[in-house]
């Protein structure tokens, strides 16, 4: 959990991925396309990789399997793929992003 904790504060967004998950791609490609520069944490290619999935299966919501994609904007859990898209198409993902100085416009 430290870990996590300690990563998912490194940047103004966050992603916990894992490489072969679609909803990874299609958040990862989101905030790439908002011209975030995301720090993308790919959990199948980092050793403690397992240890950091279930931390992340702890902090949502229990029994959501797998936990990723898991967003962190500003160091604060935001959610899977479900959270991130209804914040963006209701219109407070760019505004969370420019408060977390992820954004510059």
């Amino acid at each position: 959990m430290d870990r996590v904790l300690r990563l998912s504060s490194q940047k103004a967004v966050v992603i916990f991925s894992v490489s072969s998950c679609c909803m990874c791609h299609t958040v990862k490609r989101l905030f790439m396309e908002l011209g975030v520069d995301a720090a993308v944490h790919e959990l199948d290619q980092d050793p403690k990789g397992r240890d950091m999935e279930r931390a992340l299966a702890k902090m949502l919501a229990p029994g959501r399997t797998p936990p990723v994609p898991a967003v962190f904007i500003g160091g604060n859990l935001v959610g899977p793929t479900d959270k991130v898209m209804s914040l963006h198409l209701g219109g407070k993902l760019v505004p969370l992003l420019r408060d977390a100085g992820a954004l510059w416009l």
